[in-house]
């Protein structure tokens, strides 16, 4: 499993400066995954972590199994939460690339904590390393 610190380098920081009762975050946390909801967006932001900047073509290749019309829809949507910034390039033919904005970038840390939560579970009884891997030895 690849870490995301490793691809940008962060420092993971400490305690946030913030204070939540239950409800508040709760809700902080209804709205953060309102942003992150979608099937390939959390693909596209490990694609871009690390200042990578890429074409259109370039993720299309990248995420073979999403269509066309999907990826453009995604990209849409969090370029208007600002987590993505479309850059276009005025020359014939077109050339339209997309990159995290700062913001973006700094859902790596919260992501990396997911993929070591993630890999910290327990292996169900009975389930082999490569049923694992696939997804079949969870439901």
């Amino acid at each position: 499993m690849t870490r995301t610190d490793e691809k940008v380098r962060y420092a993971p920081d400490g305690n946030p400066a913030v204070a939540y009762t239950r409800e508040s975050a709760a809700e902080g946390v209804e709205q953060a995954l309102k942003l992150l909801e979608g099937r390939w967006k959390l693909i596209i932001l490990f694609h871009l972590f690390g200042g990578h900047v890429l074409r259109f073509s370039e993720l299309e290749r990248a995420i073979p199994a999403v269509s066309q019309k999907m990826l453009i829809q995604q990209l849409r949507q969090m370029e208007q939460d600002g987590i993505v910034r479309r850059i276009v390039h005025h020359q014939v033919p077109p050339k339209v690339e997309y990159a995290l904005t700062d913001w973006g970038q700094a859902l790596c840390p919260a992501l990396d904590a997911l993929l070591t939560w993630a890999g910290q579970r327990e292996a169900p009884a009975g389930a082999t390393e490569e049923e694992l891997e696939d997804g079949a030895g969870g439901l």
